[in-house]
């Protein structure tokens, strides 16, 4: 947020209303830059920390649960929670969170770098991978059991996530 209001009631409304900075006029070219850097850096950060890993909540300390991870936790629950549903759809999770589908989008893209299909996709098969490691389910099984209608285009996307088939997971 860049503005004119230099008191301190003003800069700490400012940052309790969701800015991610309170820059007041007139301003440092050098500390904006810095500042979007540190915006950016931690957007980065927060991708990586919510797509490329296997999120589990309950390694998450509760110091460290943000208001971004527990939208991130109630989307992923839900996604758990109809896991075997096919039909599980954008508008089902955005009506449920009470969040219009641009607004879901948009937090979850930033946080995850993910669209919504996408986060359900790969929260599916995270889940697939528990079951092909822990479980005695043939892949096919696992595969309807994850919300996938059709076992091969499952196998083709579980190899583009993994690179590797399913089947071969459970070899090892």
């Amino acid at each position: 947020m860049l503005t004119a209001k230099a008191d301190f009631l003003s800069k700490i409304e400012g940052l309790q209303t969701g800015a991610d900075a309170y820059i007041t006029k007139p301003f440092e070219k050098a500390e904006l830059v810095v500042r979007l850097k540190k915006i950016l850096e931690l957007q980065e950060k927060l991708q990586r920390y919510y797509g490329d890993e296997v999120y589990d909540q309950n390694q998450a300390s509760t110091s460290t649960v943000a208001v971004e991870d527990a939208l991130v936790i109630k989307i992923r629950s839900h996604i758990l929670l109809q896991l075997n549903n096919s039909e599980l759809s954008v508008a089902t999770i955005a009506e449920e969170l009470h969040l219009s589908h641009y607004q879901l989008y948009r937090k979850l893209r930033a946080l995850t770098g993910k669209t919504l299909s996408q986060f359900i996709r790969s929260v599916r098969l995270q889940k697939a991978m528990e079951l092909i490691k822990h479980s005695d389910l043939n892949i096919s099984e696992i595969a309807y059991e994850v919300g996938f209608n059709d076992p091969n285009y499952f196998t083709r996307v579980f190899k583009q996530e993994y690179g590797k088939v399913p089947g071969s997971i459970r070899d090892h």
